[in-house]
């Protein structure tokens, strides 16, 4: 019996490579998705929606100038027409990677119930070879009346995590749940 629950324990146990800064930023930032969601926050996926439409798309024309029906010197108007939809497409998706995703792991909608009409925008950022972790929480909509100031908490992960690389979930979430209470608190913005 105390060996099942020595298995379930242990399965629930979230491990990292401490020497492998993206394994750790990988298990700290799921972490902060389950807690946001964990507060009523809905994750938004039309932005990934959007990108994986993007990239069908761009399949299939790479896919269509590969299996054309015509040889090479027939088919070359074709597939010049192929190879600039297939550099602009990708432009277009790069473009919506660099403006409205950057370092977000998270998109959310409002929590049912609220008064705010925004989401929120959870970023990450563990620079190469530091062990700073910087989270941020923006507003969705930065532009809206309801939309709070942008909070940021910056720590160093040796203080989440044990010398074998396991994530101590409470106090992570503890640090995580104090930001997201800090951003609920702050005045939303008034018009100017």
């Amino acid at each position: 019996m105390e060996d099942k629950k020595a298995e379930s324990t242990n399965k629930n146990v979230k491990k990292a490579n401490l020497l492998e800064h993206n394994s750790i930023k990988h298990i700290l930032d799921e972490s902060v998705s389950d807690i946001v969601k964990s507060r009523g926050y809905k994750e938004d996926v039309r932005l990934s929606n959007l990108k994986l439409i993007l990239g069908t798309i761009i399949i299939v024309v790479a896919l269509v100038a590969q299996f054309y029906n015509k040889k090479f010197p027939e088919n070359r108007d074709f597939l010049i027409g192929c190879i600039a939809s297939y550099v602009v497409l990708n432009g277009v998706l790069q473009l919506i990677l660099y403006t409205k995703e950057k370092n977000a792991i998270l998109f959310t909608y409002p929590p049912e119930g609220s008064f705010t009409s925004t989401g929120l925008v959870v970023s990450s950022k563990l620079p190469r070879f530091s062990d700073e972790y910087t989270l941020t929480i923006d507003s969705a909509d930065p532009k809206s009346i309801s939309a709070g100031k942008s909070v940021q908490l910056t720590k160093s992960v040796t203080q989440w995590f044990t010398k074998d690389g396991v994530l101590v979930e409470g106090l992570f979430w503890k640090d995580v749940e104090a930001l997201i209470k800090d951003y609920a608190k702050e005045e939303p913005k008034k018009k100017k």
